[in-house]
């Protein structure tokens, strides 16, 4: 009982993390390192209110991450993403099991186009000749909170075990 309190606690606290990166990456155009590093500290204890085995799975966590890490890496070294960017991700992926990680990105890039289209429209009508900067922390949040409520919900948790 005591494990499942810290589980879902856990969650909770990712997903205001979540959300508050989400908003200072609207006000500041930045996701602070402190915020990140809590998120990626707070994932073993969350390994463990799981009950992962250290082999295969959090050594698949690991990888995921490790991979998620470097692939972005070449995209913000390519200015196409941003440092705060690439480290969410990264951080998130040590909390997300892998299956589920390709769902995460999927729902991100969806919420990241629809969120480039708004943000748009929003700078033409308002006639800004700066470069358009758009704020990817909040489709990042987006993605995490959206498979956080689909995959570790309690209700979710039981449409997924087969009657």
């Amino acid at each position: 009982m005591l494990t499942t309190t810290i589980h879902y606690g856990l969650l909770i606290a990712l997903a205001i993390a979540l959300v508050f990166a989400a908003f200072t990456d609207i006000r500041r155009r930045q996701i602070d390192n402190w915020l990140n590093a809590a998120i990626a500290l707070g994932a073993p204890l969350f390994w463990w209110s799981s009950g992962l085995a250290l082999w295969p799975d959090v050594a698949m966590q690991l990888g995921v991450a490790l991979a998620a890490f470097v692939l972005l890496a070449g995209l913000f070294a390519l200015r196409m993403m941003g440092g705060g960017d690439v480290k969410l991700l990264t951080v998130l992926a040590l909390w997300v099991r892998p299956e589920v990680f390709g769902q995460l990105l999927v729902i991100m890039a969806l919420a990241g186009g629809v969120l480039t289209i708004v943000m748009g429209f929003w700078h033409v009508m308002r006639r800004q000749r700066e470069k358009l900067a758009i704020p990817y922390g909040v489709a990042i949040a987006f993605g995490g909170l959206w498979v956080l409520a689909a995959n570790y919900l309690p209700a979710a948790a039981m449409a997924a075990v087969p009657a």
